[in-house]
């Protein structure tokens, strides 16, 4: 096995007061900016070989010719592993085995199901001979014609959407709601496709010796991925050691091992040496999953009031046609606005394209763009502010379940949001504001909600004679500021400056600290370690009050806390002991604790969400139909904040995200061929800086003792769920058209 030596973490950074609460820069962060943090691609052992995979031109048929013999002629290649010679598999590739489980293209046989999908893998001494032996295998095909669009197949009802939740679900009677409605609406809305484009691309350097495999790749979940190649491989999950320190971004396309990740590690087992492959960025719209596209009719009635009495929501979205995963775009609907009646129902297609998969906020960031808008259509029938309407019909409990959650907290982000952002002096009718410069200006608002999702966690905890300690979880930070807030986290349950903390994460060898997805990281992984910290503390605890030498002998583990490397008594805060001390006294070098975490009793009596709302303004040229977001207030509650400033950067990011599903982002199929017509990043769109002149986020304060024992909600995809929506309704306030097909174009305008 190579050196399994973390990098170093962290410039030191002393805490004042409580580690829970301080704005501390990423610990991190000088290691990035210096080209100090080595990601996957990064790692080159000796005696590396390249891999690069060859993939399909056409989207469905068989592969007919692979010129094998041009590319091994070429000089440096090594080897060209096809479905001729592949290495054996203990498990065939298309099995699943439980919802996060999905099949992968791994050279299985000829067939063709999507473009984009690997036929073959060349080996060789450098990146280029191998990059030039792929080309030269020049595949021919046996084409058939692709299934592309919505409209390309006829629709089934899935067994189930997301991770098991029912395709179908109705609540009170809609047809008599709508019927009863003193104003209707229906519409319409269509998202397209979006596909991953994390910075950095799937990548994995693979190293085997014997039965033993070493692994340097980006992984949302580090245990998940050492069980599906251990389950391929037919060897134990203790004999794969993974790197994971850092990750250019995920947004859940990394949650799974990736198909061309296990390519790597097979060709490394045919060739015998190490092998890197990565992903060019073409090659990313294919294999790794993507947002399917969704057409979602939304229809809404409301009485004289402008109370709502029904809601309906169906969405027609797709799937791969050898895979399922369906988009639950519904599912929002069961959780903001308080119809009596509500009824959400799935339909999908299958197409020829790579499966679709878990993409920021899935489910959730499609259906409030959908939902938003019709509720703002639904408040201009009634002659209603949009603000107004929602506060109207926001939900005290939630609706699908009947639970309460903190609606409190969302009515304050309202509240806040409107205020900061000047909401009060919206003209009704839309075309009403203009510029100084003569533009169009309109205002618009969306709500957000994510739920607060909670996985399963370990983390160990170690109290060192020195009066220093060691924390070690097998968590992942993506971009998020797991490095520092985890650490935070450590500090404060252990009663320690941070610098006093050797804080280990990103190894396969350290205790499962779940998958850093579905914005529950920080959560999961945090109560872990605070039940960790809590165990170590009580066993020096219990060393020294059950020791007459102390001076907290007979205050019981429970009368003392841990502050600045001692321990206190509760009713005398006089007598203290340090950490060190009552470890020498006691013969001990340490105290070793562990924790878990997991969901608990009270999800059973609780709905529990993070919440907020988005303010947006635009403007937009009458003539040219150019549209600009020059204006985001997002406020949100999502409970305890560990670290407000890397808090506010992914609200940041999730707005931006928002911006990006609104105006930007949309992978355009070939409907011939049934190939991504721009797989690059010149072509999909995404914003820049000049893009998002002025966002803002609002804290706001937020206390729910149910949802764990640190009271932490995530905060990285409910950005995006409001955001989109609220621009797209400031769309229709500037213009007056209402724009259901996203993204909103200038020709859609115009």
């Amino acid at each position: 096995m190579s050196n399994r030596a973390l990098p170093e973490t962290a410039p030191r950074q002393t805490r004042h007061g409580s580690n829970l609460g301080q704005p501390l820069t990423r610990r991190d962060g000088i290691l990035k900016v210096t080209g100090g943090a080595r990601y996957a691609a990064d790692h080159h052992p000796p005696g590396l070989l390249y891999a690069v995979m060859a993939v399909s031109r056409i989207a469905r048929g068989r592969v007919t010719r692979l010129d094998v013999a041009a590319a091994k002629s070429h000089p440096g290649v090594v080897a060209v592993m096809t479905p001729d010679n592949k290495p054996a598999l203990a498990q065939h590739p298309d099995e699943k085995h439980d919802g996060f489980t999905f099949r992968l293209d791994l050279l299985q046989d000829d067939r063709v199901r999507y473009a984009n999908q690997p036929v073959a893998v060349v080996i060789a001494e450098t990146l280029e001979a191998a990059t030039e032996g792929a080309a030269l295998l020049n595949p021919t095909y046996e084409e058939e014609a692709p299934a592309v669009g919505l409209d390309a197949a006829e629709p089934f009802t899935p067994p189930a959407i997301g991770v098991g939740d029912p395709a179908d679900l109705e609540t009170g009677d809609v047809a008599a709601g709508l019927a009863a409605a003193a104003r209707r609406i229906e519409a319409t809305y269509e998202t397209p496709a979006q596909y991953h484009n994390a910075m950095e691309p799937h990548a994995v350097v693979a190293t085997w010796d014997g039965d033993q495999l070493d692994l340097d790749m980006p992984s949302q979940g580090l245990a998940m991925a050492q069980g599906r190649i251990a389950g391929l491989f037919g060897i134990a999950p203790s004999d794969i050691h993974i790197r994971s320190p850092f990750l250019g971004g995920g947004f859940g396309s990394k949650g799974m091992i990736a198909g061309p990740q296990v390519l790597g590690i097979m060709a490394a087992r045919l060739v015998g040496r190490p092998v890197k492959l990565v992903m060019t960025r073409p090659q990313m719209f294919g294999p790794v999953g993507h947002r399917a596209p969704t057409r979602q009719t939304l229809r809404l009635g409301a009485g004289e009031d402008g109370a709502l009495t029904a809601l309906d929501h169906e969405t027609l979205t797709a799937t791969s046609t050898f895979d399922d995963f369906i988009e639950p775009s519904g599912g929002v609907s069961h959780t903001l606005y308080a119809a009596p009646a509500l009824a959400t129902r799935h339909r999908a297609v299958r197409l020829d394209t790579g499966t679709p998969l878990f993409m920021r906020a899935p489910g959730e960031a499609s259906g409030s763009a959908a939902l938003e808008g019709a509720i703002d259509e639904m408040a201009e029938a009634c002659g209603m502010d949009p603000l107004d309407f929602r506060l109207r019909n926001y939900a005290e409990t939630e609706p699908a379940s009947g639970k309460p959650f903190s609606s409190k907290a969302l009515r304050a982000c309202y509240a806040q949001g409107a205020k900061a952002f000047g909401w009060e002096g919206r003209p009704l009718a839309p075309r009403q504001m203009r510029n100084a410069d003569g533009l169009l200006v309109g205002w618009g608002v969306g709500t957000a909600t994510f739920p607060a999702l909670m996985f399963q966690a370990e983390a160990r905890a170690v109290l060192k004679a020195s009066g220093e300690a060691a924390v070690a979880i097998g968590a992942i930070d993506m971009g998020q500021g797991a490095w520092t807030a985890l650490a935070q986290i450590a500090a404060e349950e252990l009663g320690l400056d941070i610098d006093a903390i050797d804080f280990r994460i990103g190894t396969s060898d350290l205790p499962n600290g779940g998958i850093a997805g579905g914005s529950a990281h920080t959560a999961t992984a945090g109560t872990a370690i605070k039940g960790a910290a809590a165990d170590a503390i009580a066993q020096l605890a219990a060393l020294a009050t059950q020791d007459s030498r102390s001076a907290l002998y007979g205050a019981g583990n429970a009368g003392v806390i841990a502050r600045g490397g001692r321990l206190v008594r509760r009713d005398d805060e006089t007598r203290s002991e340090a950490f060190a001390e009552i470890l020498e006294r006691a013969g001990r070098e340490s105290v070793e604790g562990k924790g878990a975490a997991g969901p608990d009793a009270a999800r059973d009596s609780y709905a529990m969400h993070a919440h907020g709302a988005v303010f947006a303004e635009v403007t937009v040229d009458p003539d040219l139909g150019q549209i600009r977001a020059t204006r985001l207030v997002g406020a949100f509650a999502a409970g305890r904040i560990i670290n407000p400033r890397l808090v506010r950067s992914q609200y940041y990011g999730g707005m931006i995200w928002g911006v990006s599903f609104a105006l930007h982002e949309q992978a355009v199929m070939d409907p011939r061929s049934g190939r991504p017509m721009n797989a690059n990043l010149a072509e999909y769109h995404v914003p820049v800086n000049a893009d998002v002149p002025s966002l803002e986020a609002i804290l706001v304060e937020e206390e729910d003792p149910h949802v764990n024992p640190l009271g932490i909600k995530g905060v990285g995809e409910i950005g995006v769920t409001g955001s989109a929506g609220a621009i797209v309704n400031a769309i229709w306030h500037a213009t007056g058209k209402r724009v259901r097909t996203l993204p909103v174009t200038l020709d859609k305008v115009l």
